[in-house]
């Protein structure tokens, strides 16, 4: 609308006629065309715009979508305004081009009417005739004023003639001027269109990368989110398969625990079941001792667990002190020497706590009662040395002295200041029942104690802190660093770190230090002052002091109370420990001489912060540095882990008895015979000593370094060497390292690597070559000769003799061997002519080596001759339609496989196999077919070549006489196919009488060999065929003219005799005679039961063959008894023809052939005939019993399903079974996969005698009679289904013409409903579907295209138009689905339901046959206003797209806006097809309707008037009616016509507007734009 509103002043502008002042003006040179600038147009276009969108658009943030949107649709706007500019420039070049043609026309006009003016002048002279009595002068003076008045005439032409080429001229340069000025216009036009394209260019690749970048990151963080989430899914399934694993590993121990348990209890219950009888045998009280015994092993379990605890608190009392005493040495410098003689005294006199304790360590280490210790004793025992305690307290510690007192007895500490620890002081005696020790840290009931009181003072500490309605929970305080670690410590050494601790709740919260763990309260010192109450974020140091007294790791945590409760953080502290690795695991020194020395490094690196001793060595020789260690042994059952966890486990009564051997001991009982192994491969790796270790094989590894060890490879023999070595450490904690070193010793540095050279099996008078590699691993150049012994030398070289191999190089020579046929004479002892094999010693002599290589060169010989029998063949005669076969062998005498072939045969001779070519064994004989078919009639004598591969001939001689006989079949071999029992094959061939003539020369004419020829006529045949044979040849005799045929078809039918049937018949009624008279008298039963042993006896001997002998013939009583039609017969062939087993036949038919015609013999004179001209016939007759047969439908094959509804499935069921002795393995034959007929259960097998039955669909897709074969094989044949099907079409009728459903115009938010009827025309039931276009699964793809209205101008809706905002669909039909009976109707209802504003609401239904076919299209359309009134029709001004549309919004402050006017575009074409007759006007229509709503409006019609009505009809214009009203519901259509006025130039559109007013519930006024033109054609 609103660029309608812009391009229409261009438009009027256009339209006004040019005047003389602007032809003037186009003359002066000066004149120059402005144009606007380029956005001049595109700024009042886009200032048309309202003033609410403008706003809309300011303020609201577009997607990059809609920006994109925008972008295009702006650029399609400019190529508009672009190609109306273009067409005003080409209408003003017409323009110009049609005046100045005009004018051309205008001057030719007049030049031609100036001409026409002097030739009338010309003509119109006056008469010359002279005047009678006038003188001479007054005619001169007249023929004077005659040429004056031509002259002034001619001069007016001339002065007329320029001043029209004077004004042509001017005309002519203004329309240049136009041209120019057009086409610097058009220029600037296609400048600024290449400029608006380049920028428009520019800002989509601008918008696309700024998409694709925003893309990918949206695909990118897609992409991570996936991964995460699939990283979470694995993490959490390989979660899950551990836990899975780890149960399962701990129900096997466990379940093992528990084996071993058990059967440790059963022991231990034989045992004491075992000493109870025992007891109870001698008479004693078993309970009673059984009891005694279990209370002192009680006992003893618990004295050794005590002894073990104190073992445990001995072992740390003294490492303290001992890691104290070293400390404190460290820290102090070795003390001076006394300067006097009272210092000494002073300090012999007060000995230090600590050395009254060394003095007690020593007494007890020496074995003596150590005694109280006083001032005076400490003062007079001398300070032990340290190197002498140390062996003491560790022999203690370990050990422990049995009579030594207990640690509670002995006072170890004593105060600087002597008070209460005298020597006379009384010592507190602890009561009897108070000297049993106390758990550690507690009974249980004072824990539960100590817990409840902590609990309760905790509790009036500890509240919940709730900010913003939110209680905080989690950690109150956050730790940087959240891990405190002391890595690497020394003992002595004191390190510090400092930790920063963050509220981290909500509000003020408090801090309090409640200490560390209790095992980290000897090596840890926290300083910490409290800071008070602390803000949330705010923060607080800590400052963490570890003095380390003991070797060991630490881990434990500080414990914090805040005002929302506990907290800790963790804390660690690692020793030095060590960390060796080596570079290699293998050192392979690859190939050396016998004598050379190598030498690799390998390198052992520590990576850990503690040193500690190494060694090297073989894995076989003992260790030295672990003789201390005690290594953990694996049992056969389990481990030492887990022998501790079965400790824990097992209660202390399974537990095996103190006296018992433990798997530990029993290993280490075990450990002599270790040792003794470890001797054996120790001193058998002594011999071995090529790979030994370098200068360095022990010493020390300092932290953080690497120590290169040399390892050494002196090979002593050829061979492989390999040694394994072993790196142990002192440091018990670090594991024993392995690595291993191999290397290769050779002997020579020339060799030959095949000492042996295999020529295989070689032919006389045949070159055999090979390649012999020489290696040397020199490092020199040396010189070789090669020699052959002289008994080979004239059958065997070596090339070069001479020759030099570079140093590390490989060298090669040519062997030639070219045996031949002196070879066994001249090779003499290298050569056994039983087994012809040949043994050539070969040698290369190597300068300044005194001994050479030797080689040997084995080779088998053998000879290449084949040899043909026989070695003459005589064919004898053989007709030209025939061939005859002669076997032949060829023998191959070689002991190599030769390829043979048979070259230069004849075109009349044949042999087979291969036609005479293929490979023949050694000392094989291959047995050939010489099929000899001559050509002509006449003696052959001939000769065949064989050829082996090494191009060897051997001959053989052949001999025949070819006849040429009278008459000739088609056919000379029939085979038929398999042909069942009663079934039927016919095959057709002809007797031809080709004998027309006797001229020899034109053509072969019928003879024996060479004499004399048939004579020409008519000839006779017959054919004699074999007796009881099922051959049927019709007709079997016959005279054939000359130059004729004759048509002879033969039948082969397989058929049971009516005797074997009828003896079937017999037999069967024999034996049923015989069930019933079972009670009847022993004579009768006799001579019946020997009538039935007869019969069967001929039964047994007969045969079904051809040459069979007679079969002895049934009482006759018997067989007028059974008829063909009875049903005994029938069941008797039904069981011969289940058991017949199939049989083939080959049948020859000789065809005798006589001269003359048949009907001239006399009676029954046989025919005289020459057995030279006899034809053959041979057929092949194979007859089968069915191995499947179909026992459904009295055994019909054809199974018709009638007629059955396209897209509906019709069931049949068809019985076949197996009537052969064995299960049959059934395929089927693949039917049409896209046709209607479907196998849906395929067997796979079929057991013998089993039925089965088959179930085949019919599924028609079209209406059409449909037919396929089925093929049921087996290995025994193949049993073939006809299936036939009609598919009858399902015929639906739609009340609806055509295929649009337009639902017209809704108040939006209002819906209208629309029925349609569908009729079923069908017999059959038809199941229907109804799909909505909009719902589908493709409507999001369809979305991500262009605009229709861009890519297809003739088509510029789509066919899913607007959607509702609500998500919901605007066009709903009921019902969805469903089924209707043969002859009814359905009916559906459409519902339109718009939710918003919009002219352009369209979607598709259709309507689907049984969910496959669509048997309905339509279109659904619609619209939707807010208002009650409507105007349809004009010319389209915007797009079918609402997001590129600017429909206002119906908004209460959108209506308080002045009335905004809506442009209407009407275009009126005028066709004018010839001028002499007026044309029809031109006519357009408008719609005015009013909507019919369910509101509530004062207003119940629409009133509607157009102004300007008088300015419309001076135009031309004609509009009906002006004004009127409509009612709800209605439309009324406004008529405009139009007829160009008498002034109308057609060179312009004619323009005119008028305002159309709509009255309803409110006021709206659309503007109405009419565009007339006057068209030459239509």
């Amino acid at each position: 609308m609103e660029s309608a509103a812009c391009l229409s002043p261009e438009v009027e502008l256009l339209d006004v006629p040019l005047v003389e002042d602007e032809r003037d003006e186009l003359e002066d040179p000066e004149f120059k065309v402005e144009t606007p600038p380029p956005g001049a147009e595109g700024g009042a276009c886009l200032g048309s715009r309202p003033g609410g969108a403008a706003k809309a658009e300011a303020d609201e943030k577009r997607s990059v979508l809609d920006w994109v949107q925008a972008l295009i649709l702006r650029r399609d706007v400019g190529r508009l305004d672009q190609l109306h500019k273009e067409k005003d420039l080409l209408l003003q070049r017409t323009r110009g081009e049609l005046r100045a043609s005009q004018r051309m026309d205008l001057l030719t006009r007049q030049q031609q009417r100036m001409k026409a003016k002097e030739a009338n002048h010309a003509n119109a002279a006056w008469p010359v005739t002279p005047l009678e009595g006038q003188p001479e002068g007054a005619q001169q003076a007249a023929l004077e004023e005659r040429e004056a008045s031509g002259r002034r005439l001619r001069e007016q032409a001339a002065q007329q003639l320029s001043k029209e080429k004077e004004a042509w001229g001017k005309t002519e340069r203004n329309r240049l001027l136009r041209v120019r000025r057009s086409t610097h216009q058009q220029k600037e036009h296609g400048l600024r269109h290449l400029k608006l394209v380049e920028d428009a260019r520019r800002n989509h690749r601008v918008a696309v990368k700024f998409l694709k970048a925003s893309l990918g990151r949206v695909q990118e963080q897609e992409r991570q989110r996936e991964r995460e989430a699939r990283e979470h899914v694995q993490r959490r399934m390989d979660a899950v398969l551990t836990l899975k694993n780890s149960i399962t590993a701990n129900r096997e121990t466990l379940r093992k625990f528990q084996a071993w348990g058990q059967a440790r209890a059963e022991l231990a219950v034989q045992k004491a079941r075992a000493e109870k009888q025992a007891i109870l045998a001698q008479g004693g009280n078993a309970f009673k001792l059984l009891f005694h015994q279990h209370r002192r092993q009680e006992l003893e379990a618990q004295k050794r667990a005590f002894e073990e605890e104190q073992r445990l608190r001995k072992h740390e009392i003294v490492g303290r002190l001992l890691k104290e005493e070293a400390e404190e040495t460290r820290r102090r410098r070795p003390p001076s020497p006394p300067a006097t003689a009272t210092a000494t005294a002073t300090a012999t006199a007060r000995p230090s706590l600590r050395n009254k304790t060394w003095d007690y360590l020593a007494d007890i280490s020496e074995g003596r009662t150590p005694g109280a210790p006083g001032p005076v004793e400490s003062a007079s025992l001398p300070l032990p040395d340290r190197s002498g305690l140390m062996p003491a307290v560790s022999s203690e510690s370990i050990q422990g002295a049995s009579g030594s007192l207990s640690w509670e007895d002995q006072t170890l500490v004593e105060p600087e200041i002597c008070g209460l620890w005298n020597q006379g002081h009384k010592a507190h005696e602890v009561p009897k029942e108070e000297v049993d020790r106390k758990p550690v840290g507690g009974t249980k009931m004072e824990k539960d104690i100590l817990a409840r009181t902590v609990e309760q003072l905790r509790s009036r500490v500890v509240h919940k802190q709730v900010a913003s309605g939110r209680e905080f929970k989690g950690c109150p305080f956050n730790s940087k660093p959240k891990l405190i670690h002391f890595k690497d410590f020394d003992i002595g050494k004191v390190y510090k770190k400092r930790m920063t601790l963050i509220n981290a709740t909500y509000t003020i919260n408090y801090c309090k230090l409640e200490g560390v763990d209790e095992h980290l309260r000897d090596f840890i010192h926290i300083a910490f002052d409290p800071p008070g109450a602390m803000s949330a974020g705010m923060s607080c140091e800590v400052l963490v002091t570890f003095k380390p007294m003991v070797e060991k790791d630490l881990e434990g945590r500080i414990w914090f109370l805040a005002q929302t409760g506990r907290f800790s953080v963790p804390l660690k502290c690692s020793i030095k420990q060590c960390s060796l690795s080596l570079d290699k695991e293998l050192i392979n020194f690859g190939s050396y001489v016998v004598g050379e020395t190598a030498s690799r490094v390998i390198t052992l690196s520590n990576i850990g912060a503690l040193g500690t001793g190494f060694r090297v060595q073989l894995e076989s020789e003992p260790c030295e540095l672990e003789l201390n260690q005690s290594p953990v042994r694996v049992n056969s059952l389990y481990t030492y882990d887990e022998r501790g966890l079965y400790e824990k486990v097992l209660p202390i009564e399974q537990r095996p008895e103190g006296n018992e051997p433990s798997l530990m001991e029993q290993d280490t009982m075990r450990s002599p015979e270790s040792e003794d192994v470890s001797t054996v491969l120790h001193i058998f790796s002594e011999e071995q000593m090529e790979i030994t270790l370098g200068e360095i094989t022990e010493g020390y590894i300092g932290p953080f370094s690497s120590i290169k060890v040399p390892i050494v490879f002196s090979p002593v023999t050829p061979g492989t060497v390999q040694n394994r070595f072993q790196f142990t450490f002192k440091n018990q904690q670090c594991p024993t390292l392995h690595f291993r070193a191999i290397g290769v010793a050779v002997d020579v540095p020339v060799w030959v690597p095949k000492s042996i050279v295999d020529l295989k099996i070689c032919m006389f008078d045949r070159l055999y070559q090979d390649t012999i590699q020489v290696h040397t691993r020199s490092k020199a150049a040396l010189r070789l000769k090669f020699e052959v012994c002289k008994e080979l030398r004239g059958h065997m070289e070596l090339l070069p003799e001479t020759g030099y191999i570079q140093a590390l190089s490989t060298y090669s020579v040519q062997l030639k061997f070219l045996p031949r046929h002196t070879l066994p004479e001249d090779a003499g002892k290298y050569f056994d002519r039983e087994s012809r094999i040949l043994e050539a010693p070969l040698t290369i002599r190597v300068a300044d080596q005194v001994k050479p290589i030797e080689f040997t060169v084995h080779a088998t010989v053998t000879t290449s001759d084949l040899e043909l029998s026989p070695l003459e063949v005589d064919f004898g005669y053989c007709t030209i339609y025939e061939a005859v076969r002669t076997p032949v062998s060829v023998c191959n005498l070689s002991l190599l496989p030769q390829e043979f072939g048979f070259v230069g045969v004849p075109k009349f001779v044949d042999i087979q196999p291969n036609d005479g070519f293929g490979t023949i064994l050694p000392l094989e004989t291959v047995e050939l077919d010489l099929i000899f078919q001559p050509t002509k009639a006449k003696e052959y004598n001939f000769e065949l070549v064989c050829k082996s591969e090494i191009n060897r001939c051997f001959k053989m001689t052949c001999r025949a006489v070819g006849v040429h006989p009278p008459l000739q079949l088609s056919h000379y071999q029939v085979k038929f196919a398999a042909t069942a029992l009663y079934d039927m094959s016919v095959a057709a061939l002809h007797v031809i009488n080709a004998h027309v003539s006797m001229n020899s020369l034109t053509h072969s004419v019928p003879r024996i060999g060479s004499e004399d020829a048939c004579p020409v006529g008519p000839t006779s045949f017959q054919f004699l065929l074999p007796p009881d044979s099922p051959i049927t040849i019709s007709p079997s005799v016959g005279t054939v003219l000359p130059g004729k045929k004759c048509l002879v078809q033969v039948t082969f039918r397989p058929v049971l005799s009516n005797e074997l049937i009828r003896q079937q018949a017999i037999r069967a009624q024999a034996k049923d005679g015989e069930v019933k008279s079972h009670k009847e008298a022993v004579t009768p039963r006799r001579d019946r039961r020997r009538v039935s042993m007869s019969l069967l006896r001929m039964h047994s001997r007969e045969r079904p063959s051809r040459a069979s002998a007679s079969r002895a013939a049934p009482p006759p009583q018997k067989q007028q008894e059974i008829k063909i039609s009875s049903e005994e017969y029938q069941v008797a062939r039904a069981t011969l023809a289940r058991t017949f087993q199939g049989r083939f036949d080959k049948i020859v038919v000789p065809c005798v052939v006589a001269s003359g015609d048949i009907q001239d013999r006399k009676g029954t004179e046989p025919l005289s005939f020459s057995p030279h001209n006899t034809l053959f016939l041979e057929l092949w007759c194979p007859a089968v019993a069915p191995s499947i047969i179909v026992t459904s439908d009295k055994g019909h094959t054809i199974s018709n399903f009638g007629d059955v509804a396209v897209g509906h499935r019709s069931i049949k069921k068809v019985n076949i079974q197996n009537i052969s002795s064995e299960d049959l393995a059934v395929d089927f034959s693949v039917l049409n996969p896209n046709g209607p007929f479907h196998l849906l259960n395929p067997i796979s097998k079929l057991p013998a005698g089993d039925t089965q039955d088959l179930v085949l669909s019919f599924s028609p897709h079209e209406s059409s009679l449909a037919q396929e074969t089925l093929d049921i094989i087996t290995k025994r044949g193949t049993l073939t289904l006809t299936l036939l099907g009609t598919g009858v079409a399902s015929m639906i009728t739609c009340s609806i013409a055509g295929d649009v459903l337009n639902m017209g115009y809704v108040i939006a938010r209002e819906s209208v409903s629309s029925t349609f009827k569908l009729q079923n025309n069908s017999s059959l039931p038809i199941k229907f579907s109804v799909r909505l276009a909009s719902l589908s699964g493709s409507r999001h793809e369809e979305l991500q295209q262009l605009p229709r209205f861009l890519t297809a101008r003739a088509k510029r809706t789509e066919v899913v138009g607007t959607q509702n905002h609500s998500g919901q669909s605007v066009f709903s039909v009921v019902p969805v689905s469903g089924v209707m009976d043969p002859g009814a109707s359905q009916d559906f209802t459409v519902t339109f339901s718009p939710d918003h504003e919009s002219l352009y609401f369209s979607d598709r239904l259709q309507v689907l046959l049984f969910d496959k076919k669509v048997s309905h299209d339509f279109l659904l359309r619609g619209a939707a206003r807010e208002h009650m009134m409507f105007v349809e029709g004009g010319d389209p001004l915007d797009v079918p797209v609402e997001s590129l549309t600017t429909i206002p919004a119906a908004s209460s402050e959108r209506r308080e806006e002045p009335e905004e006017l809506r442009p209407i575009l009407v275009t009126l074409d005028y066709v004018q097809l010839d001028t002499d007759t007026p044309a029809p006007p031109a006519t357009r229509e408008l719609q005015v309707g009013c909507i019919r709503t369910t509101q509530l409006s004062a207003k119940k019609t629409v009133e509607f008037s157009l102004d300007s009505l008088a300015a419309l009809q001076h135009k031309g214009f004609s509009i009906e009616p002006a004004k009127g009203s409509v009612e709800r519901g209605q439309t009324r259509t406004l008529s405009i016509s139009w007829a160009p006025p008498a002034d109308f130039d057609p060179d312009h559109p004619l323009m005119a507007s008028a305002l159309l007013q709509l009255r309803g519930d409110v006021k709206e006024t659309y503007k109405v734009f009419f565009v007339a033109q006057v068209l030459a054609g239509p």
